[in-house]
């Protein structure tokens, strides 16, 4: 009669001893599951059959490891076709069922960009976010609302295009008030002619381009031909032009020929957390920066931390030709694949060791650093306020969750 024992569902390093008998020695994605089907951890495989006998062997496991193994109740598997597919479905999955085990990318939202729409005669400049799905030319990505709108501020002042909808522009009787204040030529009302205002299109293109000098130093011929003319308040206006244009070209401007289209990535880890600082340059000029605080382990390694950031990272965002790192990725060659798969041109993750190109990831990494300092230290004072709270109010323990409502709708009466 069997035993209790030989009933026993086999869990663990057991369970996954099991498991090896029947995978292939082929690439693929495996999920790690506890109690109630919970996933733990999702791994990819150039072999599944060797990976996962990893686990069950216990080798060189770290406590977190060896914890997670010995949580794990099921496994699933799926084969694909290469390694780049494996790296791609295992992307999506911990994306999507956020694995407690797996460096987890946080607060990963799309990045701001501009749009010059092409889809009337007179080109519209606007913010996007999100698919391509105007038409028109793309410019970005820009790390923040603030970045992009400061670009746009500019643009305006700068080549006076229009932001309206169609809508708005068919409507117009009289210029609007952005022509008042300098920021729009009206080719609505034919101030402009649809030809000179493409030429104006043209230009902030160049620019966004990072033919800055280019721009203004055509713009300047033409402040001086129209001074030589007498025309003064058009020379007037383009000063104010070229002045609008070289003050964000100098903020910008770092070496266009050494540095046209690159993301920079820099990662610190203390104390079982870490940030990513991440910089990006487009057209030799710096768009911005975003800091990012990955759930990590104490147990994890920089390399593996910044490779699955990496992967994470890129799923939904168009790839530069260049990125940059303070820390060579695991797997860089697979990822160097599949980015350059994706893109559709080749793309490069370099750790530079000298020159430009290691000062901007210095400089990211102090960003980095700076940023998890101030992180922890708010973490700090915010759990010395919640332990006040909760002393004040005779709490268990500091409350995970305020919740406040809004009683004025009941004019003061039934209030609990």
């Amino acid at each position: 009669m069997p035993t209790d024992t030989a009933l026993a569902p086999l869990k663990g390093a057991e369970l996954i001893k099991d498991q090896v008998k029947r995978l292939p020695d082929a690439p693929g994605v495996y999920r790690m599951m506890g109690e109630d089907g919970e996933v733990l951890y999702v791994g990819k495989a150039k072999s599944l059959k060797k990976r996962v006998l990893q686990y069950a062997q216990g080798r060189f496991h770290t406590q977190r490891i060896a914890l997670m193994v010995d949580l794990t109740r099921s496994m699933e598997f799926v084969t694909v076709r290469t390694e780049t597919d494996a790296l791609f479905l295992e992307i999506n999955l911990i994306k999507q069922l956020k694995p407690r085990f797996n460096v987890l990318l946080r607060d990963d939202k799309s990045f701001p960009e501009i749009v010059i729409r092409r889809e009337h005669p007179a080109a519209q400049l606007r913010k996007h976010r999100g698919a391509h799905t105007i038409k028109g030319d793309y410019f970005g990505p820009f790390a923040s609302a603030w970045a992009v709108n400061r670009t746009l501020n500019t643009l305006q002042k700068a080549f006076l295009l229009r932001s309206c909808s169609d809508s708005v522009y068919e409507s117009r009787t009289r210029p609007c008030m952005l022509h008042q204040i300098k920021r729009c030529a009206a080719p609505c009302t034919g101030l402009v002619s649809l030809e000179d205002y493409a030429g104006l299109v043209e230009q902030a293109e160049d620019f966004l381009r990072g033919k800055s000098r280019a721009v203004i130093s055509k713009m300047s011929g033409e402040m001086q031909a129209a001074s030589d003319d007498m025309e003064f308040e058009r020379a007037a206006r383009l000063r104010d032009r070229i002045r609008a244009l070289a003050s964000v070209a100098q903020e910008q401007q770092i070496n266009p020929e050494s540095l046209e289209e690159a993301d920079v990535f820099a990662l610190f880890a203390e104390g079982g957390q870490a940030c990513v600082q991440v910089f990006f340059f487009r057209a030799g000029q710096n768009w911005g920066n975003r800091a990012y605080f990955p759930r990590v382990d104490k147990s994890d390694e920089d390399i593996d931390v910044m490779g699955a950031f990496l992967g994470q990272f890129y799923d939904d965002k168009p790839i530069p030709r260049l990125i940059l790192t303070n820390v060579e990725p695991a797997e860089r060659e697979l990822l160097n694949e599949a980015f350059t798969l994706k893109a559709g041109r080749k793309v490069e993750i370099s750790r530079p060791q000298k020159g430009e190109k290691k000062g901007l990831v210095d400089h990211a990494l102090t960003n980095a650093r700076e940023a998890l300092g101030r992180k922890m230290s708010e973490s700090s004072a915010q759990g010395k306020l919640l332990a006040g709270v909760a002393e004040a109010f005779g709490l268990e323990g500091p409350p995970e969750r305020i919740e406040v409502y809004d009683n004025s709708h009941i004019m003061g009466t039934n209030a609990v």
